[in-house]
């Protein structure tokens, strides 16, 4: 497989997992969503759509460049577990709220600590084969602990 095509498979699941994750936000952002109480430091919603384009892209490099030295890494599973929770949150915190209430965001902000921890872990396994896919990640873990502040507002004052 050549060097371009992997980039390109990487990119592509990645941006896969944000589709995915944005169809429950796309389908309650103007439903409850839009009446919640939220953080005094809530950005507007189309911040969140270009920082996790970005960070989604940043996420796909990182991964690639781990993949080009060790295409069979531990770190590059940490990797996929790390984006099968970040797909789970969205369902839980948006789609779940109408039927669980208040419940649904104390889930959905304990699999963003998951999600959080397995992040950082994977900063950890990366660092070491490529400093550049290490430091690529740590965006991605600052924003986590912003977005668990942000879901942790919501699941005290919702």
């Amino acid at each position: 497989m050549s060097q371009a095509a992997a980039l390109l498979g990487f990119v592509a699941v990645s941006w896969m997992v944000s589709a995915l994750g944005s169809l429950p936000i796309r389908m309650n952002a103007d439903g409850w969503y839009a009446a919640a109480e939220k953080a005094p430091w809530t950005p507007p919603g189309w911040m969140f759509a270009a920082v996790w384009l970005t960070l989604y892209a940043a996420m796909a490099v990182a991964a690639w460049l781990v993949w080009r030295q060790f295409p069979r890494s531990g770190a590059l599973r940490l990797y996929g577990i790390q984006l099968a929770l970040n797909v789970a949150w969205p369902p839980m915190f948006f789609g779940m709220y109408p039927m669980l209430g208040s419940a649904a965001l104390w889930l959905a902000f304990g699999i963003l600590a998951a999600l959080a921890a397995a992040v950082t872990l994977t900063v950890l396994r990366f660092g070491p084969i490529s400093r550049a896919a290490g430091l690529l990640m740590l965006p991605y873990v600052s924003w986590l602990v912003f977005s668990g502040s942000l879901n942790l507002y919501a699941a005290i004052h919702n």
